[in-house]
């Protein structure tokens, strides 16, 4: 099954007079929508009781829970303080993710920095292989862990990379950003035939099992030279990248991953909208 949802608070959930993420599920629920990435960006900050009271809502009402570990991960440094404290924040999001009752958290892989890329890229490498073994060993060898696909050229994160990561250990799958690729690659998306492109890279790489459940964000965003500037809105006519054609992709490939909205503030609508447009895709094309 395909499901929607947004990643944090749309600015329309307080001006329904909603405060609490506890109070996420039901809301989300009576919108039509099926999931929620609870962020971590600048930390594991939350307490045991307030997680588990959020996984008791979301199981109340039907609503997953996914979450986006801390943004600064960077598994390429070679500072042995920042190198360690990239487990610890993943573990942290692990065992948070535990008390919501989920199984995915996204996670970024690394920085190029000024290392030479290919250096960044073994770097990497051998801190996912030690992930996957702690992931394992603390007992969280059930969970997905999510590997992201970057939105500036200085990250490490394209497709053809993230397939390579993911090769490491079964508890890896991709996180398709496609708003990411677009801005890396200077509107790189908008056929068809684009979306094809990158997609069949994971199923060649990874094998139809990994590609069929792959976790996907979906914002337009935009972009410089350098990438990736900031996310913006469905409403925007510029930047893409559109969703249509990525719906018809993920349709003709029987795939059912999970569609996580990024928009600025209008998240929850905009995954809506990419709901409502794939079922009626979906549904006609079970009619021809």
């Amino acid at each position: 099954m395909v499901k929607f949802g947004p990643a944090g608070h749309s600015a329309s959930f307080a001006l329904d007079g909603k405060k609490h993420t506890y109070e996420m599920p039901e809301w989300l629920k009576n919108k039509g929508l099926d999931i929620f990435e609870y962020s971590f960006g600048r930390g594991v900050n939350i307490k045991e009781d307030s997680a588990r009271k959020i996984g008791d809502e979301a199981k109340k009402y039907g609503i997953e829970i996914t979450v986006h570990a801390p943004y600064y991960i960077n598994f390429a440094t070679e500072e042995q303080d920042k190198y360690q404290n990239n487990f610890r924040y993943v573990m942290q999001s692990l065992e948070t993710l535990n008390y919501f009752g989920g199984q995915r958290v996204v996670i970024h892989t690394a920085s190029q920095g000024k290392l030479d890329r290919k250096v960044a890229l073994a770097n990497a490498s051998r801190a996912l292989e030690e992930l996957a073994s702690r992931a394992c060993s603390a007992g969280f060898g059930d969970k997905l862990l999510c590997l992201e696909t970057m939105g500036k050229k200085s990250q490490i994160g394209t497709v053809d990379e993230i397939v390579d990561f993911c090769k490491i250990s079964p508890i890896f799958i991709p996180t398709l950003d496609f708003g990411h690729i677009n801005a890396c690659f200077q509107g790189i998306l908008k056929t068809k035939d684009d979306y094809r492109r990158e997609i069949d890279k994971v199923f060649e790489g990874l094998g139809e099992e990994k590609a069929k459940k792959v976790h996907i964000h979906f914002s337009k965003i935009q972009y410089s030279q350098a990438g990736e500037v900031r996310h913006l809105t469905f409403e925007d006519d510029k930047y893409g990248p559109d969703f249509e054609p990525l719906a018809e992709t993920i349709i003709e490939y029987g795939m059912n991953p999970y569609v996580i909205c990024e928009s600025a503030g209008t998240q929850a609508e905009d995954a809506l909208s990419m709901k409502t447009e794939f079922i009626k895709l979906r549904d006609n094309s079970l009619q021809i």
